[in-house]
């Protein structure tokens, strides 16, 4: 099945196994020193063990004043290296090669620093994104850029010291060497600024110091954002004669991006973004050079990868968040495992939303990745009976997890299906992938002999006849119905019962609730035709969401003609029509087919309470507990299944 992808490839003086890379995700694992921490090492070390041909790290800071967030690696002093070293021995141990990718964040430093001109780039022009607040960065003198090469360079030689088998160039995503690069972010009319070739200066001048410190025979790869998806900004022709000088000044392979924060939902995008959406801009660059190229983006699968190659877009692929989902993807690959395999979903809330929050980067589909040794299972010492209650994506992992510690393991569900809420969580536009994970779940189940029992309420009689040792009930939650007169008329529905198709709406529809299910269900029925309006009494819908997703959910409201009323209150339903109240004023919205209510769900659990004092062990988890995120649910259901 596979001819291209486990083919090895020689670049530079280097040799790689195979053609899959793992790129490297804002992992936030290391303290504000910069040293490599064990998770760091244990996590890389997971990637080394599960067959990846070369592994790129996360951005490694160069100056310790200048970093997009406080716990980037570090190679910006010789005491950092001991500790890379120890992750690169780890990381070989395994056959892997890693490159060690540096960067500057310019105007991307983020100003919790508080620092002088810690902020800095080749104009004093603030960045637009709306995702922190930056300060006006402080426009670069000459000598201080000719500083900032040599950090560059001392940094590479660091990396080279620590053992690492190349060093990438930030030079893409917005951050110091993208700004010089574009003339969105570069109004400078000196030797750096104009021209394309004055833009391209610093880049150039960087990288000949790393040579001059490195040697010839070391690798040297550069990250660009081939286009920035912005006005004014870079564009595939620009990055083309980037690329040619690039090859002409020496580097030996060409990591080829997209984006930049104004962009950001390009950057890192989410399920909506079709899969290899950006490989063409690769396949372009490819055209041009004769060093090996890599393409990337939502490329999650290794069919997709085996295509591309295939294809001859590019030489190799990289897939980071797939390798995050999954560190063991290239492995189960080559061993026609693909079953096996864990899928990105590009949900974005372990990586990117949790990088936003400032937190460690984990990841819903697999709560292993970035605690490989805090949650590693381990076989039980005690083997027990278990029962799960409750077969959506918390239950389905407890059994999971739990089974595989050799537990005998009974999993009840009340409905024909296994899935739950997450199935119609994967109706609406661009969510289909959520069904990768119940697969991937209903697989695992299977391989591992889970008696599973549909159709089946768990009672204390079937308790009381089993005698389980332990209880996990994962019975979710309910949709809450709110006392709004005239809820009880004939044209008001659920949205679960939308979504899992059990009723249908007319063609005129009033959504009363714009959470996440609420914006999502208005979504999924104007793709298939109906008027829809959206009734919320906040300031916004989907508060909560990831803002990634969000944004393309937006456009998909707009695009149809979702109708939004914010600041709405609903103060009667009749059978053809709602009254509103909006700024004290009441509006009727006249000639409505259907309600659909979506204020949001209550945990359901009454069963923890009745099974107390008949079973040793009951742990209650996810939305049975509390009303939360897939990660959340996923995250317990995994923790309960090494608990017992």
């Amino acid at each position: 099945m596979f001819r291209s992808i486990f083919q090895p490839i020689k670049i530079g003086n280097l040799e790689i196994k195979n053609r899959l890379v793992n790129t490297g995700v804002a992992t936030s694992y290391c303290n504000p020193d910069g040293i490599a921490t064990n998770r760091l090492i244990e996590y890389y070390e997971a990637r080394a063990k599960g067959g990846w041909g070369l592994i790129i790290t996360d951005n490694y800071g160069i100056d310790e004043l200048c970093k997009d967030s406080p716990f980037v690696p570090g190679v910006w002093n010789d005491e950092q290296i001991e500790s890379h070293s120890k992750l690169t021995e780890r990381v070989h141990n395994y056959g892997g090669r890693i490159v060690a990718q540096i960067g500057h964040p310019g105007r991307e430093v983020k100003n919790y620093l508080s620092l002088p001109k810690a902020v800095v780039a080749p104009s004093p022009i603030k960045d637009p994104n709306t995702f922190y607040p930056l300060d006006v960065p402080h426009e670069l003198n000459v000598e201080e850029i000719k500083e900032i090469v040599e950090n560059f360079s001392d940094a590479a030689l660091r990396v080279k010291k620590a053992g690492y088998d190349g060093v990438e160039l930030k030079g893409g995503y917005g951050y110091l060497i993208n700004q010089f690069l574009s003339p969105f972010s570069n109004k400078r009319t000196d030797e750096y600024g104009g021209t394309i070739l004055n833009r391209c200066r610093f880049l150039l001048e960087i990288i000949e110091s790393v040579r001059e410190k490195v040697g010839e025979d070391y690798l040297i790869s550069v990250r660009i954002s081939a286009d920035e998806f912005v006005d004014g900004g870079l564009t595939i022709e620009d990055s083309k004669v980037i690329a040619r000088l690039l090859e002409k000044a020496g580097i030996d392979l060409l990591n080829v991006a997209f984006g930049v924060y104004k962009s950001m939902y390009y950057m890192a995008p989410p399920s909506a973004v079709p899969h290899g959406f950006f490989v063409d801009l690769a396949s372009e660059i490819k055209k041009i050079v004769s060093i090996p190229v890599i393409a990337v983006g939502r490329i999650n699968t290794p069919l997709i990868a085996e295509t591309v190659l295939l294809s001859e877009k590019a030489d190799l692929v990289a897939m980071s968040r797939a390798g995050l989902a999954d560190p063991e993807l290239p492995n189960k690959a080559k061993e026609g495992r693909l079953e096996d395999i864990i899928h990105c979903i590009g949900c974005l809330q372990g990586c990117v939303g949790a990088y936003f929050k400032g937190q460690p980067v984990h990841c819903l589909v697999n709560p292993e990745s970035g605690k490989e040794k805090e949650l590693s299972i381990k076989p039980a010492l005690n083997k027990k009976k278990v029962f799960i209650v409750g077969g959506g994506i918390a239950g389905m992992e407890a059994a999971i997890v739990a089974a595989k510690r050799g537990h005998e393991v009974h999993l009840y569900e009340k409905e024909d299906k296994l899935g739950g809420q997450w199935l119609l969580a994967a109706v609406p536009p661009h969510k289909e992938e959520l069904n990768t994970l119940t697969v991937w779940q209903k697989t695992q189940l299977g391989k591992l002999g889970v008696n599973i029992f549909l159709k089946t309420e768990l009672t204390e009689e079937i308790v009381d006849k089993e005698n389980p040792d332990a209880v996990i009930i994962a019975t979710g939650a309910n949709p809450i119905v709110p006392g709004i007169p005239g809820v009880d008329s004939g044209n008001v529905i659920i949205a679960q019962d939308i979504l899992a198709g059990r009723k249908n709406t007319g063609n005129n529809v009033v959504v009363i609730g714009g959470g996440q299910v609420g914006a999502e269900t208005a979504a999924h029925l104007a793709n298939h035709g109906s008027r829809v309006t959206i009734v919320e009494m906040q300031d916004a819908i989907a508060k909560l969401g990831i803002p990634l997703v969000n944004h393309f959910l937006m456009k998909d409201l707009k695009e149809n003609n979702v109708n939004i009323m914010l600041n709405t209150a609903v103060k009667e339903i009749f059978e053809d029509s709602v009254l509103v109240e909006r700024n004290n004023e009441e509006i009727k919205l006249d000639n409505i087919d259907t309600v659909v209510m979506a204020i949001g769900s209550r945990s359901e659990n009454k069963l923890a309470d009745i099974l107390k004092n008949k079973v040793k062990e009951v742990i209650t988890i996810g939305d049975a507990v509390k009303v939360r995120d897939g990660i959340n649910a996923l995250e317990e259901g995994y923790k309960a299944g090494l608990q017992i």
